[in-house]
């Protein structure tokens, strides 16, 4: 499953990261708050218009605000 498909609450971990589908400067920023193969995350909430853009998504202590685009293109696991 992708990380935009996770339901509120769950924790995962992402499996693989599709960086080609991800803008370098994207996929740098993502990498350097520690989102990368391995990591636990959880989604926190999602945002309320349209598309429920952005995801908030909970990564050890800290949560970061991914684009629903960024989380299509990482696989994760339910653990």
């Amino acid at each position: 499953m992708t990380l935009d498909l996770l339901p509120i609450g769950k924790t995962a971990r992402i499996v693989s990261v599709d960086w080609s589908r991800l803008v370098d400067e994207e996929a740098h920023r993502l990498r350097a708050l520690g989102v990368d193969e391995g990591a636990r995350i959880a989604v926190s909430s999602r945002g309320v218009f349209g598309g429920r853009d952005p995801l908030a998504i909970a990564i050890g202590r800290m949560t970061v605000a991914v684009r629903r685009v960024h989380a299509a293109a990482m696989q994760v696991e339910e653990i």
